[in-house]
């Protein structure tokens, strides 16, 4: 059974390889031990025993939430874990009182895009050679909490 928790300094090892099994670009420890410190940063992790499978967190800056990064290890995908991860996150932000979250999403991760749009997050731009291993443009993604007419009249 999948459960989520707080990120905390017992989970660094294992975050870590996460990291680097997922993404070309890992964060260092010594990155995930900032974020364990960094009073902006909420992060929660999906376990499965004493196993970290997966985890995510997002910065909370004034009323937004910026997700930094979402990952599942490779053994444990299409399980839904992703989805668990992002809907704590999206509870974290409703509590929080944020307007909603964004992200940046690699161009060519159709899985990912595809996972964002089923859970109400819309493409609001592109952040041109974003990625620095590759040069890839980054899509811009929302998803709002509140009323976006709100912000076109605003």
């Amino acid at each position: 059974m999948i459960k989520l928790e707080k990120f905390g300094k017992k989970h660094i090892n294992a975050v870590l390889k996460i990291e680097e099994q997922c993404f070309s670009m890992p964060w260092s420890k010594a990155s995930l031990e900032k974020e364990i410190k960094n009073d902006i940063a909420i992060y929660v992790v999906a376990t499965e025993g004493d196993k970290v499978v997966g985890y995510g967190g997002m910065w909370h800056i004034v009323n937004e939430g910026h997700i930094t990064n979402i990952a599942v290890d490779k053994n444990y995908r299409s399980r839904g874990i992703a989805t668990m991860i992002l809907n704590r996150l999206f509870e974290i932000g409703r509590q929080n009182q944020m307007i909603g979250i964004t992200l940046e999403v690699r161009m060519s991760n159709n899985a990912a895009k595809n996972l964002y749009k089923k859970l109400g997050f819309v493409i609001e731009g592109i952040r041109r050679e974003y990625y620095e291993d590759n040069g890839e443009d980054a899509v811009i993604m929302w998803k709002y909490f509140i009323d976006t007419n709100l912000i076109e009249n605003f």
